[in-house]
């Protein structure tokens, strides 16, 4: 049984998926930086100073009181809130990642459309009485001088 998980686990798709599975907890935690630390603090800075990150909205007060300025606070008060700052952020990385995604789709298709050359037209035929190749435009085969019939064509 060991000895037949081992010859999956090392299989070809397998390997492939694990990579693919750490490449992409890598480049999320990349993405998640680039929306946190680059893209939303310029977003707020041009919506008055705004941290979406601590944009919520406080459904039930804690143990202290409010108003909550920011949403540490609350949930340290331990206040019930609606943080739908951290979700604009998830749904902003999300976009990226997607968008990503698709320009790395979109190069490869663009490279495998590369290597895909159209089917060149064929430049010999098989002579129907000995089957050996001779040119398309052949009438006769240069190895057993049959006359090959017209339909060859």
């Amino acid at each position: 049984m060991l000895q037949e998980f081992k010859k999956f686990a090392m299989r070809g798709n397998v390997v492939d998926m694990a990579v693919g599975i750490i490449i992409g907890g890598a480049f999320g935690t990349i993405v998640k930086s680039l929306v946190a630390d680059v893209i939303m603090p310029p977003i707020g800075l041009l919506l008055g100073g705004v941290d979406f990150s601590n944009l919520f909205i406080t459904l039930k007060e804690g143990a202290t009181a409010g108003p909550y300025n920011t949403l540490a606070v609350a949930q340290e008060a331990g206040a019930v809130t609606i943080s739908y700052g951290l979700f604009l952020n998830a749904v902003l990385s999300f976009l990226i990642v997607a968008f990503a995604v698709f320009l790395l789709i979109r190069a490869i298709n663009k490279l495998q459309a590369e290597e895909e050359a159209p089917p060149e037209e064929p430049t010999t035929k098989e002579c129907e009485f000995c089957c050996s190749s001779i040119p398309i435009k052949a009438t006769r085969c240069g190895n057993c001088t049959s006359e090959l019939s017209a339909s060859d064509d």
